[in-house]
């Protein structure tokens, strides 16, 4: 009975939250939450190497895992077009093919040479990457037309968490949960109409185990799910911000064949 009155307390305060929430206050969470990722450490960090396993799923069964190490750059200036960012995800024990993903294509590469993603699988990573709060708060915050609205505190499951609408210039909108005492986000979900079957999506990922990646806080696991299926999870062993990358990382192998893209 006192757990449920307790219950019953958080979400009554949670509403009363909501109706008197001060102007700005979404933006005051937000500002919050990159003092705890590490403040100008996480504003201006430059790299981030994270190693562990990545397993995918179709509906909530597994169908694949993998060894998994990704290198990450963070631009220092805008580029013509595409992302503020170049990654290369290197799998397997053998470390002998990856995904390379530079600011506006990227590469399937394996022995036989290196195939463009097919336009889906990249649309689906400019997506996800745009959408993901890190990069928003690395890289978006005050991107003119951005607004945050404070939508309320809540209670999920038995997490406090304050809700806050984020919406750029062209409208689409991302809301994530952060957590009350840490301040660091645990969810985050947003909407997308498929533009050949012009059905909406629904995506979701899920952060957790957050620890210290030298100086910026990084979560080891990570879930994501999309219509209500899970469809990948990611725990990290290691993870660390501005260590020496390898060199040419973001190259393609020389000499590597480019090969026709799938349809």
């Amino acid at each position: 009975m006192s757990a449920r009155k307790a219950a019953l307390g958080l979400f009554c305060a949670a509403i009363l939250s909501a109706q008197t929430a001060p102007a700005g206050k979404g933006r005051q969470v937000i500002d919050q939450a990159v003092a705890a990722l590490g403040g100008d450490r996480f504003l201006h960090m430059h790299s981030r190497t994270t190693s562990g396993r990545i397993y995918s799923f179709f509906h909530d069964e597994m169908n694949g895992y993998d060894i998994t190490t990704t290198y990450t750059e963070y631009l220092d200036n805008k580029p013509a077009k595409g992302l503020w960012v170049r990654e290369r995800e290197v799998l397997g024990k053998k470390q002998d093919y990856s995904y390379l993903f530079l600011p506006d294509q990227g590469f399937d590469i394996t022995f036989r040479g290196a195939r463009p993603l097919k336009d889906e699988n990249w649309d689906r990573y400019k997506r996800t990457t745009r959408n993901d709060i890190l990069y928003i708060l690395r890289f978006r915050r005050d991107e003119p037309g951005m607004t945050y609205d404070y939508i309320g505190s809540e209670v999920r499951i038995t997490r406090h968490v304050e809700v806050v609408d984020v919406t750029d210039a062209s409208g689409d909108t991302v809301r994530v949960d952060f957590d009350y005492n840490t301040h660091l986000p645990v969810r985050q979900s947003f909407s997308w109409l498929d533009p050949v079957t012009r059905q909406r999506n629904d995506e979701a990922t899920n952060f957790d185990k957050w620890r210290d990646a030298g100086g910026v806080q990084w979560p080891f696991t990570i879930e994501r799910h999309r219509n209500g299926y899970k469809v990948y999870q990611m725990f990290a062993s290691k993870a660390e911000v501005d260590q020496p990358l390898p060199e040419k990382i973001f190259d393609l192998p020389p000499g590597a064949k480019i090969l026709k893209q799938m349809n």
